[in-house]
């Protein structure tokens, strides 16, 4: 499983437009500390087994649901009583519903859609709204699960949790963390460790929220004091990370790999530093327990000449550039274990399509890296987290493809799933009100609910 971070755009326009705030290589997405990231063009559950996207018909916005696990994709519209809003967010659960995320009257409302032959039924599961002004909500990337989702509320100087669909009463606020966050990266199988990047006294690190311990959060990421760190993949199995910081280049953000739960350094590979490109990392090839540096990673790339794909292993030294296919759905994409990329697309011939690219085979001759090394299956506090990074082999200029001196990759937590040490309820605040001044909002009449579902 890959988790990935995203944060939603301000509309659902045409991805290839560089004008589009969805489009990466907009100057306007320039990676900053608060910065909204681009959200792909669909999102794909956990599993592989459906997709979700807001289509265009006309200039009509309708939620549409895409079946993936069977011989041949196909997509399910599900049309409300009237159009949906530009940047209406939808997420898709593995039991067949689409959850959608609307305002409405200044709320942040939500519903799961489901097919009942020619028509859409709803389920409305309550609302969020809070009066501070500036105040911003987003849904959280598939759970690992499929049966719950999970949004994030930044107000002026905290962040929220919020468990917004499979929960017993509605919306639930899960934790409240101090500063600004963006980002979200699962890095457990359970949905239980929540990653977060955290703007705070000027600078952006990483830190893990422990969502069964009552929002407990722990750093992650600290490669250098003055440095801004964000995640924005991981992989469970092998504990693999893509990171972004600026620590091996002040001021200029470069993307690098780590092992979760080692002590080896985080590397920034000069392959993946472009000046005229942007290079997004998207997928991760799951099933490579013992081997990260072997896994297959997929790169959306944009450039002057268009958007295509790239694949990269932290074994190699070398950038595998391969065509998108047409109408791609930038951004969304899937890895299997036998390192096969599934790549969503639509067309006004094929509107519902998926296409199957390989990842080259690693070279029998390429570098292995070392082994990670692993720390014990509980949450380590950065006191305890070793801090010493390793030094650059002698004769390897720093800057190449190698680690950067004295710049410690801090493990936080393993890479297996941690049972919760006590109980801990889930639910809101005394008087219903958080402490970010988030409140949920039960809609009349709502009844939340899991109604049987058929595939149709």
């Amino acid at each position: 499983m890959t988790a990935c971070a995203t944060e939603p755009a301000a509309n659902h326009e045409n991805p290839e437009n560089r004008d589009n705030p969805a489009n990466p290589a907009n100057p306007a997405n320039a990676d900053h500390g608060n910065g909204r990231a681009d959200r792909p063009g669909c999102v794909i559950t956990a599993d592989g087994t459906y997709a979700a996207r807001l289509a265009l018909d006309g200039e009509c916005w309708f939620p549409e649901r895409w079946t993936l696990d069977g011989p041949e994709p196909y997509a399910v519209p599900l049309p409300s009583h009237q159009p949906e809003e530009p940047g209406t967010e939808v997420l898709p659960m593995t039991d067949g519903r689409v959850l959608i995320h609307r305002m409405t009257a200044g709320r942040h409302a939500f519903s799961l859609l489901y097919p009942t032959g020619p028509g859409t039924g709803e389920l409305p599961l309550g609302a969020v709204e809070c009066p501070e002004e500036g105040s911003r909500l987003w849904l959280l990337p598939p759970a690992p699960d499929g049966e719950h989702a999970y949004a994030l509320t930044v107000g002026r100087g905290s962040t929220a949790v919020w468990l917004v669909a499979g929960g017993a009463f509605g919306p639930e606020h899960l934790a409240e963390i101090p500063g600004r966050c963006s980002g979200g990266v699962w890095l457990d199988s359970t949905g239980r460790m929540l990653a977060l990047d955290r703007f705070q006294g000027g600078r952006t690190k990483t830190v893990v929220v422990d969502l069964e311990r009552g929002g407990e959060v722990s750093p992650l990421l600290q490669i250098a004091e003055d440095s801004n760190d964000r995640l924005l993949l991981a992989d469970a199995d092998s504990g693999l990370l893509l990171i972004r910081s600026d620590a091996p280049s002040p001021g200029n953000a470069r993307l690098g790999w780590g092992v979760l739960g080692s002590t080896l350094p985080v590397r920034f590979p000069e392959c993946l530093r472009a000046s005229d490109c942007a290079v997004t990392p998207f997928a991760i090839q799951p099933g490579q327990v013992l081997t990260p540096e072997r896994c297959a990673v997929a790169l959306r790339i944009d450039g002057p000449a268009g958007t295509w794909v790239g694949m990269w292993r932290p074994v190699e030294r070398q950038v595998h550039h391969l065509p998108a296919p047409e109408g791609w759905l930038a951004g969304a994409g899937r890895l299997t274990e036998d390192g096969l990329l599934q790549l969503p697309f639509a067309t006004g011939a094929v509107p519902c399509g998926v296409e199957w690219l390989e990842a080259p085979p690693v070279p029998v001759d390429a570098e292995y890296a070392r082994p990670p090394e692993r720390v014990a299956a509980r949450p380590v506090p950065l006191q305890q987290a070793p801090l010493t990074g390793r030094a650059a082999p002698s004769g390897r200029p720093v800057g190449q493809d190698g680690p950067v001196p004295a710049l410690p990759f801090v493990p936080a937590v393993p890479i297996v799933p941690i049972a919760p040490a006590f109980p801990v309820a889930r639910g809101e605040r005394a008087g219903g009100r958080t402490p970010g001044g988030w409140e949920r909002v039960e809609p009349a009449g709502a009844r939340p609910g899991h109604p049987p579902t058929n595939r149709p």
